[in-house]
């Protein structure tokens, strides 16, 4: 094995512990039930806690370009990781609900955007040749770790208390974030991080790519994986007890299920994308996600039902975080990869936010799947018909080139 290979295979590992630590926030769900038992709160107010987390996770991206650009990217992550382990830890001192919203919300959601995009972006910049499965790798570890402390956190709560779980919780992770940093090493920009445009090379600013009608489609595409993803993710035990009639531990086992099919799909979808082509994957998981969806909002649920929609859905949304940047990446070159994704990954903090509140407006679940069917079917034709904005030019010369070939053999009398 070479020094490039070796280098890269530390910073795969290194960077795949970071992404584990920061993925246990979507444990998110086994806390909710456990406050309101504390504190007295209504669930759906406690449970609005991971909608702004979520949305503070993706506004933070917005910014995650620059502040790499001034401080670079170990000291990025690793300030990440202290500020989400600082986020928890004063989680378990709160009292009130605003206190809640603010710390494990605002904090903990912006620190975890921050080490997100930063950490997956240089990750794919190592591997041009492999985004798809590269990128599979680094969000899957995102999904590990919410798979692994499903099991910690419940224990956590069950032996030491919803606050003294946020405070161990707290620890653990900004210990991994931080040891993770230091295995990592910033990617340097190179002639194979642009997008081929002929035999002319294109990286778009972001200032560019929002000229382009590509980047609004994709934001509404994304948009609606995550807001069929998210939504689940934070009321899918609530769910299982709510419309399946499962009891309160059954139901608890669907928090695992979502956290292995999750990782499951970025790990198989991504690798896929590389050989099938990313939109057909995105294709396929938003006309599986409407399906299992309608099947929530009218079919009456029994074990089976409810646990197969359940899997679906979490497989495809952790496909579609997986192939979007590697999508962005193929559309927009990977120079500017961290900033160009930071604007398109808004489309999870308003898919994030988009769930609750139209469940709040149309009072349920069964509604708000059926718009999330709706959204599905408008952004599966989208993902149909979207192109490159880069094959728009290239097509002019494509053609003017056929005719230039067929200009001798063409004789005027």
């Amino acid at each position: 094995m070479n020094e490039r290979n070796t280098n890269r295979l530390l910073i795969v590992i290194g960077t795949v512990i970071v992404q584990m630590g920061l993925g246990t926030i979507y444990t998110w769900s086994l806390f909710n039930q456990p406050l309101v038992d504390k504190f007295g709160w209504d669930l759906s107010s406690t449970a609005i806690t991971f909608s702004i987390t979520s949305f503070a996770l993706a506004f933070s991206t917005l910014f995650a370009g620059k502040l790499q650009d001034k401080f670079g990217l170990r000291r990025l992550v690793a300030f990440a990781g202290i500020l989400l382990g600082v986020g928890l830890i004063l989680s378990s001192q709160v009292s009130s609900l605003w206190m809640l919203y603010l710390v494990a919300g605002v904090i903990v959601g912006f620190a975890d955007g921050i080490g997100y995009i930063t950490s997956l972006s240089n990750l794919i910049k190592w591997f041009p040749e492999k985004k798809g499965l590269i990128s599979g790798i680094s969000v899957g570890a995102f999904g590990t770790g919410s798979l692994i402390f499903k099991y910690v956190n419940t224990s956590f709560i069950s032996t030491y208390g919803v606050s003294t779980a946020f405070l161990f919780w707290g620890v653990i992770v900004l210990v991994m974030i931080i040891g993770g940093s230091f295995l990592i090493k910033e990617a340097k920009d190179s002639g194979e991080n642009t997008v081929q445009v002929g035999k002319r090379q294109k990286n778009y600013t972001v200032k560019e790519m929002l000229k382009t009608k590509q980047a609004y489609l994709l934001f509404i595409i994304f948009f609606t994986a995550c807001m069929s993803g998210l939504y689940l993710v934070g009321i899918v035990k609530d769910i299982g007890v709510s419309l399946a009639g499962l009891d309160v531990a059954t139901a608890a086992n669907a928090v695992a299920l979502v956290a292995i099919f999750n990782t499951t799909g970025r790990i198989i979808l991504g690798a896929l994308s590389d050989k099938v082509g990313r939109m057909k994957v995105v294709c396929g998981t938003l006309l599986v996600t409407a399906i299992a969806v309608t099947v929530l909002s009218f079919v009456p649920l029994n074990f089976p039902i409810f646990f197969a929609c359940v899997a679906a859905i979490a497989f495809c949304f952790g496909g579609n975080i997986t192939v979007f940047p590697a999508i962005v990446a193929d559309y927009f070159g990977l120079q500017n990869q961290n900033k160009n994704y930071g604007v398109i990954y808004q489309g999870f903090g308003f898919g994030a936010l988009a769930g609750s509140i139209v469940a709040a407006i149309l009072g349920g679940f069964e509604a708000t799947f059926t718009v999330i069917a709706a959204l599905c079917i408008v952004s599966f034709i989208i993902a149909l018909m979207i192109k490159p904005p880069f094959e728009k030019d290239a097509q002019p010369k494509e053609d003017s080139e056929k005719v230039n070939n067929m200009q001798p053999h063409t004789r005027v009398s």
